[in-house]
C-alpha cells in the first residue's frame, strides 16, 4: 500500500493542526502527533486511554534530529542509530530542556527513534520539511490502551474508529511487535524492553551482551507494565507436554478454546479454533499480535498458548506473552 501525494498533504496538516493520524511503522502502527505540542499529545492519551506518566516514543525523519531532541548524547548512541536506525530500535536519552513532559511523563528522559517503513519515513520527512524545528512524530501503538497493538489499517479503525481522524494504509507490519527500547542515558546500555533487534544483535555492536533491565529504578518506557498488549478473552500459557490434557479437561467442563500453538492440530478432540503461528521467533512474532485479535473474535471462553521454547531468541516474544497473560480478561 502507497498513500497519494494527497494522503500525505492530509496528514501533515492534521499533525500541524495539532490533530492525530495513524500510521504504519515496521513494528506496528502507531497513533502519531506532533510530539513538540502538548495540546495534540494529549489527544494520544485521551483516544487510547492512556495513563498520562506513561511516556511516549518520539520518531523522527533522522539521526541529524536527534540533537534537537536530546543532550549528551553518549558515543555509543550513536553508533547504534549507524548500525540498526531506520529500524526497530529506541533510544532512551537524556532529553532537551525544552521537550513536553506530555512525551516524556515527566521524566528527564526522552525515547527516540527512526522507523524503518518507508510511508512513516516519508510522512516524518514531509512534516519535517513544513514544521521546520522539533519536528517529531509521538506514537505509540494505535489501540486502546493495554490491549493487543495493530499490525493493519483494519486493526486501527476496529480498534479507535471514528477517535483518528485519518489512517495511512501502509500494509501490514513487517515485524508485528514493539520496537526494542535500550537506554543510553546512565552510562552503561541497558535494554529496558526487548524486542526484534536482540541480545545478540546489541552484543555485535556493544561487543558485551548488555544487560536487561525492567525494574522500577529505571526510566519508565513504552510497554513495560505487568499488563499489556492483552486480549479480552483470558489467556493461558501452557505447555506442550500438557497441553492435550489442558484442553481434553476444558472441553469436559464444556469450556471453549482457541489453540496459538507452531506445531499442528491434533486429529482427535480438536478445540473450537486453532492457530498455527511459524516456528522461528521472528516469524511468530509477526503473526502473533494478529493471531491473538482472531482468537479474541473467535467467541471462545479461553485462549490457550502453547509455551515458547527457551533461549534468548525468544525472549521478546515471551515478554508479549506474558504481559497478555497477566492483562487478559480485564475489560
Amino acid at each position: 500500500m502507497t498513500p497519494s501525494d494527497a494522503d500525505y498533504q492530509r496528514a501533515v496538516d492534521l499533525l500541524l493542526a495539532g490533530e492525530l493520524v495513524a500510521l504504519p511503522t515496521e513494528t506496528v502502527y502507531g497513533l502519531g502527533a506532533d510530539a513538540a505540542n502538548p495540546a495534540a499529545v494529549a489527544k494520544i492519551f485521551a483516544a487510547k486511554g492512556r495513563p498520562a506518566d506513561h511516556p511516549l516514543i518520539v520518531h523522527l525523519a533522522g539521526h541529524d534530529a536527534v540533537e534537537a531532541w536530546a543532550e549528551q548524547v553518549p558515543a555509543v548512541a550513536w553508533e547504534l542509530m549507524e548500525t540498526f536506525w531506520p529500524g526497530p530500535l529506541t533510544l532512551i536519552l537524556k532529553k532537551q530542556a525544552w521537550v513536553p513532559d506530555a512525551v516524556t511523563g515527566g521524566q528527564n528522559t526522552v525515547g527516540l527513534r527512526v522507523p524503518g517503513h518507508p510511508v512513516a519515513l516519508e510522512l516524518l520527512r514531509r512534516f519535517a520539511a513544513a514544521k521546520g524545528s522539533h519536528a517529531g512524530i509521538a506514537a505509540p501503538s494505535a489501540n486502546r490502551f493495554g490491549r493487543i497493538s495493530p499490525t493493519t489499517a483494519a486493526h486501527v479503525a476496529e480498534e479507535l474508529g471514528e477517535a483518528v481522524p485519518l489512517i495511512l494504509d501502509g500494509g501490514p507490519c513487517a515485524v508485528g511487535i514493539e520496537s526494542t527500547i535500550i537506554d543510553c542515558s546512565r552510562g552503561e546500555p541497558v535494554v529496558l524492553r526487548p524486542g526484534h533487534i536482540s541480545p545478540l544483535h546489541l552484543e555485535a555492536v556493544l561487543g558485551r551482551a548488555p544487560a536487561i533491565e525492567t525494574s522500577h529504578g529505571a526510566p519508565r518506557v513504552s510497554g513495560s507494565l505487568e499488563a499489556h498488549y492483552a486480549p479480552t478473552t483470558p489467556l493461558r500459557v501452557v505447555t506442550g507436554e500438557r497441553l492435550l490434557d489442558f484442553l481434553n479437561a476444558q472441553r469436559h467442563r464444556g469450556g471453549t478454546c482457541g489453540v496459538i500453538s507452531p506445531n499442528q492440530p491434533p486429529q482427535a478432540g480438536m478445540p473450537h479454533a486453532w492457530r498455527m503461528l511459524p516456528a522461528d521467533p521472528v516469524g511468530y512474532a509477526h503473526d502473533l499480535y494478529a493471531a491473538l485479535r482472531d482468537m479474541d473474535h473467535a467467541s471462545v471462553d479461553l485462549i490457550v498458548v502453547e509455551a515458547l521454547p527457551a533461549g534468548a531468541e525468544w525472549a521478546a516474544v515471551a515478554d508479549r506473552l506474558r504481559r497478555a497473560a497477566a492483562g487478559a480478561g480485564q475489560i
